[in-house]
């Protein structure tokens, strides 16, 4: 981690130097782990902070605090590890991190473990999860599904009130309207702060068409 780093961090949302320690420790756990399973794409690797830590705790600002998380298809731990630290010091604030792979599973709860971090995996298939997980602020999912899809995989907890964000890469306003089709939704843009063609997308009070 560069001073570089941090200072884009700190742009974004003010942490102590223990978190700073906490991302760095979890960084060097993913790295760890990449070379023996596919925690993200081989490309993005040497970007790692901006790439996935730096648009993760962005997502994170958007709705800062102690709020019960939801992150969705958790993978290599980001936004939903990275979250789970940012509230490692804040009482009240939890991630659950779904997640159907044993390997990537494994990897999570180690993450979680040796960072401290405020969060729980549970290794399942989403559309199990709405079954039992429930109760939830906010909901996240990074490279999951289209916006079509991700509305359906989230509906258990959006209809209970949890907000969604979703990370959107340049194409975004094709799934909005192809989503708009299905569903209606309240929905605010944010942009992203590591592509400035890219979004996080905030939603609010969904149902079906």
């Amino acid at each position: 981690m560069t001073a570089q780093h941090v200072k884009k961090i700190q742009d974004v949302v003010a942490v102590s130097r223990e978190t700073m320690s906490r991302l760095e420790l979890f960084v060097s756990l993913f790295e760890k782990w990449s070379k023996a399973i596919n925690l993200a794409a081989p490309s993005t690797l040497p970007q790692v902070w901006d790439r996935h830590v730096l648009d993760s705790v962005q997502l994170y600002a958007l709705n800062p605090g102690p709020r019960a998380w939801l992150d969705l298809g958790s993978g290599g731990g980001f936004p939903g590890v990275v979250t789970a630290i940012l509230l490692a010091d804040t009482v009240g604030g939890h991630v659950d991190l779904v997640e159907s792979n044993q390997k990537k599973a494994a990897f999570l709860r180690q993450a979680l473990l040796e960072t401290g971090a405020r969060g729980a995996v549970h290794v399942m298939r989403i559309e199990d999860a709405g079954k039992t997980l429930r109760g939830y602020d906010a909901v996240s999912a990074r490279a999951l599904a289209d916006l079509e899809g991700l509305l359906a995989y989230t509906m258990p907890w959006l209809s209970d009130g949890a907000t969604g964000y979703f990370h959107k890469g340049r194409d975004y306003l094709r799934e909005i309207a192809k989503a708009r089709s299905s569903w209606s939704f309240d929905l605010v843009e944010h942009r992203s702060v590591v592509d400035a063609e890219s979004v996080i997308l905030q939603i609010d009070n969904v149902g079906h068409k």
